[in-house]
């Protein structure tokens, strides 16, 4: 029988061992995208891989994290002491300056306790499986895993800051399978030089990936103390309680949801490549809709049957992506788990916030991504703008269809970009290239009972800006204005937040990247609500003129140049 007491213990205790792991992180980081932005996610997993809690931190990288660990699992045999490493987004990635290291967590005879230890046993390797040259003999299985996962401010390919228009993933950066950066607790000194060769910052990522290390260390740490003071049997009977339960919790609110079928389409702006507007299309079939089989009539004892069959296992939302556009030739492709990691960010904020963040959430929720579109792209598809503009939009379109079946839940537009700005050159005061790398914030949507917060990072990013101060130091850049965009958040009975104005002048000449969207059309207003004003980007020359720059677009530009972000403010809501 469920003790709610415990399962809220063990939930607490799982999210503080993320959330440590995030701050060991933190604190180790080399670079100020990671130390000062935060731009970084921990999760804890059992060891079949679901994941148990994760850290408040990025919504995009969360969500899709479970298919890294998958992917590490499936392609590797992981020992103690052993370290996957990979960034690959066909296989568990989601863009390649996200770069995932996922450990197993193994416990010793005392750690697990005899029972618990004799009842896990050693398990035989699975026949057809990569091995990665070891012999496919007995070996222990791990009792957790652990996963960190950092967006790096470069991985190399055509741009500095690796975030650019590029037509294929080939020249976004360097391509990272499932290998293994530690064995038995060693470095794989081979795995680490060949992918500090192919950076422009060698030193920063070899001291952010160090600090991931030491992320996955604390967890593995935290881990097999639980186990060592509550018993391992205890543990993984708590662990299956909190996946059921989580997995309840959802059944609860979708029960509540009126049934039928709600659809809403958005749009990206182009691809960068000249491609455009680029559609997002979602249908979200609820109760008797999502039904997939079975019709006519039935018992009274059937229809129960049917009834606790469905809640036990059958979907009872499908959120359906047919009829988003083909894949295209800019680098605004998503790959199936950031579809996913949208899904999963649009649900949990449904829900009430101690829900536990489980895997057993999605579990009532069957996602349909037709393979090669814009939501679901195969090699060899560019995809740097599809983790950060295109998981934006699908939020877009599911908070605009979920509306209609909840329209006193749902807020207006958000600001529906992350407006990536990278800067990279050869910095003048130390003659060694940097690479900078910022999503700067805008406005959110207004809420059925309340204005919009202005200023504020929305949706699948949940980072904070570089301080002026972190970023003067760092790079050679000046901050000459940061302020709120006043007026640029839609009318309506709650107004829409403002967005930001952000400017930042060059000391050294260097190659200006920015990827973002919402420039020809601002963010909707819902209900009657007024939109929230389009982002604007101009540079602004040594020699006083201006020049206007698309969203998806990259200029070299010399020292004394300024560039000048106005990113979007949120729609209004109600008229």
């Amino acid at each position: 029988m469920r003790d709610p007491v415990e399962l809220e213990i063990f939930k607490s205790i799982f999210h503080s061992i993320a959330e440590e792991m995030g701050a060991a992180l933190r604190r180790t980081a080399f670079s100020p995208n990671i130390k000062e932005r935060r731009d970084y996610s921990c999760a804890v997993f059992d060891a079949r891989g679901e994941v148990l809690a994760m850290g408040d931190h990025m919504p995009v990288h969360l969500g899709s994290m479970p298919m890294s660990v998958r992917a590490a699992v499936d392609e590797l045999q992981l020992g103690p002491g052993d370290v996957a490493i990979l960034n690959d987004p066909f296989c568990g990635g989601t863009h390649l300056p996200d770069i995932t290291l996922v450990a197993p967590v193994f416990l010793d005879q005392a750690e697990a306790g005899a029972e618990t230890a004799a009842r896990r046993g050693p398990l035989r390797a699975q026949a057809g499986r990569n091995q990665r040259g070891k012999p496919a003999g007995p070996r222990p299985r791990p009792a957790f895993y652990v996963a960190s996962r950092a967006h790096h401010a470069d991985v190399g390919g055509m741009y500095p800051g690796s975030m650019g228009t590029c037509r294929e993933i080939c020249q976004e950066g360097v391509r990272i399978p499932p290998v293994k950066l530690m064995i038995g607790g060693q470095v794989n000194h081979d795995v680490m030089r060949l992918l500090l060769a192919n950076v422009r910052t060698p030193a920063e990522r070899e001291g952010d990936l160090n600090a991931q290390l030491a992320s996955c260390h604390t967890g593995a740490l935290r881990l097999r103390e639980i186990a060592a003071r509550y018993g391992m049997a205890r543990v993984e009977a708590v662990t299956e309680e909190l996946q059921d339960y989580s997995e309840q919790l959802m059944r609860a609110f979708l029960a509540q949801t009126p049934e039928g079928e709600y659809s809403a389409e958005d749009f990206l702006d182009d691809d960068g490549t000249g491609s455009g507007p680029v559609r997002i299309a979602a249908t979200l079939r609820f109760g008797r809709s999502a039904e997939t089989t079975g019709s006519g009539a039935k018992t009274r004892s059937a229809r129960r049957e049917r009834d606790e069959r469905r809640a036990k296992r059958e979907p009872m939302v499908i959120v359906d992506f047919t009829g988003s556009s083909p894949q295209v030739a800019g680098s605004i492709n998503a790959v199936e788990a950031i579809t996913f990691s949208a899904c999963f960010y649009v649900f949990r904020c449904l829900l009430r916030e101690d829900v536990p963040a489980t895997a057993g959430l999605m579990r009532p929720v069957r996602l349909i991504a037709p393979l090669g579109t814009v939501v679901n792209s195969v090699p060899p598809a560019a995809v740097a703008g599809g983790n950060v503009e295109t998981s934006q939009r699908i939020v877009d379109t599911l908070l605009r269809a979920l509306a209609k079946a909840l329209p006193a839940r749902v807020p207006a537009g958000s600001s529906g970009t992350m407006n990536n700005l990278t800067i990279g050159g050869v910095d003048e005061r130390t003659g060694l290239p940097f690479a900078y790398y910022e999503t700067i914030a805008g406005g959110l949507g207004a809420r059925p009972d309340r204005d919009g917060v202005s200023g504020v990072h929305t949706h699948m990013t949940n980072s904070l800006n570089t301080p002026a101060e972190a970023l003067e130091h760092a790079y050679p850049l000046r901050v000459t204005e940061y302020s709120i965009r006043r007026g640029s958040g839609g009318a309506g009975k709650h107004q829409g937040g403002d967005g930001i104005v952000r400017e930042i002048e060059l000391l050294s000449a260097a190659e200006v990247t920015l990827l973002a969207d919402r420039r020809k059309r601002g963010p909707g207003g819902l209900f009657g609500g007024a939109d929230g004003a389009p982002g604007r980007t101009e540079v602004v020359h040594a020699d006083g003129r201006h020049e206007s720059l698309p969203g998806k677009a990259s200029v070299s530009l010399k020292k004394g140049d300024r560039i000048r972000i106005e990113s979007p403010g949120g729609g209004g809501w109600g008229e």
